[in-house]
Parts: C-alpha cells; structure tokens; sequence
C-alpha cells in the first residue's frame, strides 16, 4: 500500500504564489512518476505537471512558465511551485504516484492523495 500526503494548498490573490508539497510512504522502493492533477468544480480531472524519477517533466500548457515541479527521489516527495497564479488556477490539487516499485518487488499503478484546496481570489 501507498499512501500520498498533501500540503500547502490556500487562499491566495491574484499573482501571488503558492507552494504544494506530497510526501509518498509505504512498501515503496522508487516511484515511476509522480505528479499532480487538479480538478475544478463541474469539471474533469486534469493533470498540471508529472516528473518522472529522471527528472524528465510534462506541464499542462496554461500553466507552463509559471509552475514548477520537482521532485525528491529518496525523500519520496514532489513539490508543485506555483508562481504568478491565476483565478482560473483555483480548483482541489490532488498528488499521484504512478507505476510504484514495491518493495516486494511488484508494480503498483495510480495512487492519489486526498486532494488540497487551492483558491485563488481576483
């Protein structure tokens, strides 16, 4: 079992900036990719940005020159900086791990944290 934490999520004006932290725990050896997806109300889930345990990132376009993803392989974590934030960025955050190594040596597919809120106000 994998177990995702969020933290960092808030209220947070126009063009401020907020930082998202997830901490990954569990029969974990390594982690494929991690990421982050959002999802605003009335609407479907949409990944932000991924980083694989190479370092290679995937950014949704909007957010892109804005938000920076990194990544802690041995600290099980990944970090989503959000920098010049916009109101149509206000939605829940949810971290997820993809295709985990067990320590049993298995594979594991698709984890999510909870979800952390983000608000952005105008």
């Amino acid at each position: 079992q994998v177990q995702l934490v969020e933290s960092g999520g808030g209220l947070v004006q126009a063009g401020g900036s907020l930082r998202l932290s997830c901490a990954a725990s569990g029969s974990i050896f390594s982690i494929d990719v991690m990421g982050w997806y959002r999802q605003a109300p009335g609407k479907q889930r949409e990944l932000v940005a991924t980083i694989t345990s190479s370092g290679t990132t995937n950014y949704l376009v909007s957010v892109k020159g804005r938000f920076t993803i990194f990544r802690d392989n041995a600290k099980k974590m990944v970090d989503l900086q959000m920098n010049s934030l916009k109101p149509e960025d206000t939605a829940v955050y949810f971290c997820n791990a993809d295709r985990v190594v067990t320590t049993k040596g298995g594979y594991e597919y698709r984890y999510w944290g909870q979800g952390t809120q983000v608000t952005v106000s105008s």
